[in-house]
């Protein structure tokens, strides 16, 4: 089982041909802000649902696959450590907290991703 059954989930949908079933997966009063570091720089994507609208429209569909590789529920919120692969290698390690609602919705999400460090190698 695993300890953080919320963000297996969501990044399970995300990497699949239809990622914005996550959608379905937040509150009404949702707040994200994810950080997206590449080797050329950064940038941030943040707000409600439209800003996960946004994000959603602009992302590469079905290219990257995320893989937790540890992660913790401490209080209704579900931590994790990750990394996304491109063909099964390594393009970068991220953070993932989410805040749940009944254990089945997320509040808030913050999500931070670099290819700089890689915590599997």
């Amino acid at each position: 089982m695993s300890a953080t059954p919320l963000l297996r989930d969501w990044f399970e949908i995300m990497d699949s041909d239809t990622p914005e079933r996550v959608l379905d997966m937040i509150t009404v009063d949702f707040e994200l802000s994810i950080l997206f570091a590449t080797a050329d720089g950064a940038a941030e994507f943040h707000g409600d649902r439209a800003g996960l609208v946004g994000y959603l429209e602009q992302r590469e569909k079905s290219t990257l696959t995320h893989h937790l590789l540890s992660g913790a529920e401490v209080d209704g919120t579900e931590l994790a450590l990750g990394e996304t692969r491109r063909d099964g290698t390594f393009e970068a390690s991220f953070n993932a907290t989410a805040a749940l609602v009944d254990g089945r919705l997320v509040r808030r999400l913050l999500i931070c991703r670099t290819p700089r460090v890689s915590f599997s190698s």
